[in-house]
């Protein structure tokens, strides 16, 4: 593709630095402020804090080292597009701004029902946030199509301005170490040349459209437009999603993914699980037709299950392979109804991913389709 991604960024305003004038401070460090509803989640932090991280250190496709020597410029600088650190929130009825097809990143987590709309987070990627007490970082990368969650504790999470495998690198403001947002594990940065190698914890959000989150959870949140910058949030600088067009409906990739698989097309939709054992994929539009689908992560059994009130899904460990059914939007383990996101087997966090990115950073996945 010819066309960079400097003038994708160019094009929307994405390239004004963290700084500029016509927000409010923050608080949190560079990156935004607000001067909508406040979102009433927590106190404000300073970049001081340790970030946390899991117990299991994740798999990563190669040495640290040289996923660090595979990083590119993206075109715009550090926090070049800037997170959103001071993020404010409306209600379902004052979300006029959002269509009913239009996709959101739900959350419902510690008691808070949230929803992060796509047509905001595009010109951002990251932000930084509350769910009740806990600080969390919300990031999406546009290029790659993976939305993820991340514990943030006491420091904050900016844009790198670099890529690996087309995908979002992070930074965190207290070690300035680099985290590639699908690996969710550090790796050396500029900054910071020795991090040690952690993975972050993370929690699920759902990939939906407004319409779906907003009947399941009628009493959510919303991420509001008045971010505290000058953005056009009705204009996508790569496409669309409702309808898709533009980059998400192209087979082009913006720079060279790290590898190549033409089983499927690059910006077919997979559901992806990893764990420190291996990698796992399975196929979104099958596995919302078929509602269940079986398969392995690392030699042990999982089970896929559907969830069709908001077109989504979940992958489980099931090493003794228990019986799994989906009937009228709930699932069956052996005759049991449960919610598909609530089963009784140890659920592996799971998230959606295009092909090339997936299979570019986990080549040895195990994939169902």
């Amino acid at each position: 593709m010819r066309s960079t991604r400097r003038q994708f960024v160019v094009a929307a305003g994405l390239t004004a630095l963290a700084g500029c004038a016509g927000r409010t401070g923050s608080g949190l460090g560079s990156g935004s402020g607000s001067t909508a509803e406040p979102s009433g989640d927590g106190p404000t932090t300073t970049a001081d804090g340790a970030v946390p991280t899991a117990e299991e250190t994740l798999v990563l496709p190669m040495a640290p080292d040289e996923l660090r020597s595979l990083a590119i410029s993206g075109g715009p600088a550090k926090d070049g597009i800037p997170s959103i650190d001071d993020p404010s929130f409306v209600g379902a009825a004052d979300a006029d701004f959002l269509d009913p097809g239009d996709p959101v990143f739900g959350v419902a987590r510690n008691g808070v029902v949230k929803a992060y709309p796509q047509k905001i987070l595009v010109q951002h990627e990251i932000v930084n946030d509350w769910l009740d007490e806990l600080p969390v970082a919300v990031t999406y990368c546009p290029l790659t199509g993976t939305v993820q969650g991340f514990e943030r504790g006491g420091t904050t999470f900016g844009v790198s301005g670099r890529l690996i495998n087309n995908n979002l690198v992070m930074y965190d403001r207290a070690t300035e170490a680099w985290w590639p947002q699908i690996l969710a594990t550090s790796i050396p940065g500029p900054w910071n040349e020795n991090p040690g190698t952690n993975s972050l914890r993370e929690f699920r959000l759902v990939w939906t459209t407004w319409e779906q989150w907003r009947d399941l959870h009628p009493d959510t949140r919303v991420l509001s437009t008045e971010t505290g910058f000058a953005r056009n949030y009705g204009r996508d600088p790569y496409g669309a999603y409702n309808p898709r067009r533009g980059y998400y409906a192209s087979e082009n990739t913006l720079f060279e993914p790290l590898s190549d698989d033409d089983r499927f097309g690059r910006k077919r939709v997979f559901m992806g699980a990893r764990t420190a054992a291996g990698a796992v994929a399975f196929d979104k539009s099958t596995l919302l037709e078929e509602r269940v689908m079986r398969g392995e992560l690392g030699g042990t059994p999982v089970v896929a299950v559907a969830d069709p009130r908001l077109d989504t899904g979940y992958v489980y460990l099931n090493p003794e392979e228990r019986t799994v059914s989906v009937e009228d939007g709930s699932a069956l383990v052996e005759g049991s109804s449960h919610a598909p996101g609530d089963l009784p087997l140890a659920r592996v966090h799971t998230f959606d991913a295009m092909w090339f990115a997936w299979h570019g950073y986990y080549p040895e996945t195990d994939v169902y389709a």
